[in-house]
């Protein structure tokens, strides 16, 4: 009999990012730059996609059931919480700007950056494939 609990996610990942020429990223040593996150399945993950769904449904109540309009800057500050919440660990590179802070304050600035944008975009298309969490799965 096939055991189907084989095909669960694991809870976390190892996100292989990308420079803007889109190859993979190594540091000196040749190690990958990986953002490790949580993924579907996971507590934590179920937790963002709990605070997303309340803050929708607030804004609507809020706005008389109308769909509201979010300005960028408050999207972009939500979705910095909400990617450091579910990142476990920056892996083979430093974010100078929050050297010596708390991971999740780290994690936090990272993704609040303007520039960081495109690495940003990487870990949110990451954690919405469960593919990518494959357990005992190599990650690239």
């Amino acid at each position: 009999m096939f055991d189907i609990t084989t095909q669960f996610p694991a809870d976390t990942a190892a996100i292989h990012l990308k420079g803007l020429d889109g190859e993979y990223l190594y540091d000196d040593k040749g190690n990958p730059v990986r953002i490790v996150v949580y993924g579907p399945g996971s507590k934590q993950f179920s937790v963002i996609q709990a605070r997303q769904t309340s803050r929708a449904v607030k804004r609507m109540q809020d706005n008389d059931g109308k769909l509201p309009q979010v300005p960028p800057e408050q999207r972009a500050k939500e979705d910095a919480e909400d990617l450091a919440a579910i990142t476990v660990a920056f892996e083979n590179f430093d974010f100078p700007p929050a050297k010596g802070k708390p991971d999740l304050e780290k994690f936090e600035a990272f993704y609040a950056h303007p520039k960081s944008v495109h690495f940003r975009d990487q870990v949110t298309k990451a954690v919405k494939t469960e593919g990518n969490f494959k357990a005992a799965s190599a990650k690239d």
